[in-house]
């Protein structure tokens, strides 16, 4: 016979806070379990993204289960389980927010995945392009149309003027690639421009970026463009991307 560690009569445990906690944590390990498959390339993105709709959708019936074991074990009721409950409620609620505060992002932002800093004459992409194979996003700029939708939705995404020669800046860049944890796939100093592969954390997309550095006058030009690889929006996430680029190479000007 079976020996458990709690013995459910005896310590008399409250079935729906167990049951909360359980259904929390299978749609939490649905959810995870998208993002991962699709980092493993078990599936394509498309599927991943159904499975995590799957989690999603899980996490909202386990949510009122769980808070209904919590009221069912609260402290001074006969039946134990409250800290499980309580766990579960957490759990449901995070797996529930996520994807629900990745769509209200997505909601707010254009369906563009293709960010430059310099609108009329894009950084062109040379050494990734065998990397991205036939099924990648185009990298053809699409023109006025794009750049406007970039311009209403991101203004501050602009190219930076550096008081410093494009010999100094060039290093730094690629410092500051290099340190933004993104796979360098070329760096020509002669051309000014740098190649990199941003992986994100979760699904395991890969967003491309591309860096021209360039002499102007008395100034030197920085001008970043970085792309999906996959599907439509990126709910804003190649314009943070330059963004947080900005910041850290800016900081190693200084």
């Amino acid at each position: 016979m079976l020996n458990l560690p709690i013995d459910l009569e005896k310590e008399r445990w409250s079935w729906i806070a167990l049951l909360g906690f359980v259904a929390a944590l299978a749609a939490a390990a649905i959810a995870v379990g998208a993002g991962v498959g699709t980092r493993l390339d078990w599936w394509d993105f498309g599927q991943g993204f159904g499975y995590l709709k799957w989690g999603y959708q899980a996490s909202f019936a386990a949510l009122p289960l769980a808070v209904l074991g919590c009221v069912m074990a609260r402290p001074g009721r006969q039946r134990r389980g409250f800290a499980v409950a309580l766990a579960g409620v957490v759990i449901a609620g995070v797996t529930a927010w996520i994807p629900w505060s990745h769509l209200q992002k997505i909601n707010t932002v254009p369906p563009i995945h293709d960010i430059t800093t310099d609108t009329a004459n894009p950084p062109e992409f040379v050494a990734v392009l065998p990397l991205r194979g036939s099924t990648s996003n185009s990298t053809d700029y699409a023109g006025p149309a794009l750049a406007a939708m970039q311009q209403e939705a991101y203004p501050d995404i602009k190219t930076l003027a550096v008081q410093r020669s494009s010999n100094e800046v060039f290093p730094l860049a690629l410092k500051t690639a290099e340190r933004m944890g993104w796979e360098i796939v070329a760096a020509d100093s002669g051309a000014g421009r740098i190649e990199a592969t941003d992986t994100t954390f979760w699904f395991g997309f890969k967003d491309d970026v591309v860096i021209r550095i360039a002499s102007a006058e008395q100034t030197t030009r920085v001008d970043v463009r970085s792309i999906s690889r996959v599907g439509g929006s990126d709910a804003g996430a190649n314009a943070k991307r330059i963004r947080d680029f900005f910041d850290v190479l800016e900081g190693m000007l200084r």
